[in-house]
């Protein structure tokens, strides 16, 4: 028996209380990984908050963190109808509904924003999509993630180009599938455009699927409820015409901000504990980066960041 099956005997409340020790044991210790981090991702994109606030922020982040990681273990030792009800409200599904009636189907778009593990259930309900796999380190664990998620309603592809060509044919046969669009892709498969500001290599392949079908676009979360009673999922219209431009480039630019919108609403819930801005032309890899020179770009970033906004508001006022 795989040891991690144990998760499915142990109540989420009593996992829970477990992952909020782990995450104030991880807040005690700023040198851990995951602290600075956090840390230099918030640097790097809140140049607007103070020091304190910061600080607060990444506490926050780090609970969440550890929070979504046990209760995406659990969802994948527990039946999928177990999933389900955990979901309490629905915000704005007819966009989802709508999405899912496109002829040219849909494409879920789902950063790392808040437990999106607990969302697949609920979401494989609505039809089978096709999402791609990727092989977690570990044998034992690797075989518990994949059950776990053979359980659903999915067809699970490789990430690669037969992968993406089942997704592209479920696509045009007016099917759906899930892809997370924040992931640090090859040099091969990405481009070079602002996320929260910071040029960073970003994936380009939600947008070339978007632009050769014409699919629906729908951003999903699911985001931990404050009453600690459930979790909540937000559905969003992703209609901008620039998600479809055939210029990489504009269309992946297009999709960060996107997600941008997405993930503010809810910053905390973000899984900035990943490494994302790991590819910067300017400064290469912020997080083994020399502090003086990571000091260097983000004041240089910042002021660059404060003059493109004056010159927006100088527009906007000129008759």
């Amino acid at each position: 028996m795989n040891p991690y099956h144990i998760f499915k005997y142990v109540p989420l409340s009593v996992l829970q209380i477990v992952a909020r020790f782990v995450a104030w044991v991880i807040i005690k210790i700023p040198s851990l990984s995951i602290m600075r981090t956090v840390s230099i991702n918030m640097a790097l994109i809140a140049d607007s908050l103070s020091d304190q606030q910061k600080q607060a922020l990444t506490k926050e982040i780090i609970y969440h963190q550890c929070l979504t990681s046990i209760e995406s273990v659990k969802s994948w030792a527990m039946p999928p109808e177990w999933s389900i009800k955990q979901i309490r409200d629905v915000h704005n599904k007819d966009i989802l509904l709508e999405g899912l009636a496109s002829p040219n189907g849909m494409l879920a778009i789902v950063p790392h924003l808040g437990t999106w593990e607990m969302m697949n259930a609920w979401l494989n309900q609505f039809g089978a999509p096709t999402i791609m796999y990727k092989p977690v380190k570990g044998d034992m664990t690797n075989d518990f993630v994949l059950q776990g998620r053979s359980r659903l309603n999915a067809t699970l592809v490789p990430t690669d180009g037969s992968g993406v060509r089942a997704i592209f044919k479920t696509l045009k046969q007016g099917g759906f599938s899930i892809i997370l669009p924040d992931h640090v892709p090859d040099p091969s498969g990405g481009v070079v455009v602002p996320f929260f500001g910071i040029e960073t290599l970003t994936s380009t392949l939600a947008s070339k699927l978007a632009s050769k079908t014409k699919c629906a676009l729908v951003g999903l979360s699911c985001i931990r409820r404050d009453d600690g009673r459930g979790f909540d999922i937000y559905c969003y219209k992703l209609d901008d015409p620039a998600l479809y431009d055939r210029d990489a480039k504009t269309a992946a630019h297009a999709l960060n901000l996107a997600m941008q919108h997405m993930i503010e609403d809810k910053c905390s819930h973000y899984m900035w504990g990943y490494r994302r801005f790991k590819h910067i032309p300017e400064l290469d890899n912020p997080y083994t980066a020399d502090k003086n020179a990571l000091a260097d770009f983000i004041r240089n970033n910042n002021q660059h960041r404060r003059r493109l906004d004056d010159d927006e508001q100088n527009s906007h006022r000129m008759p």
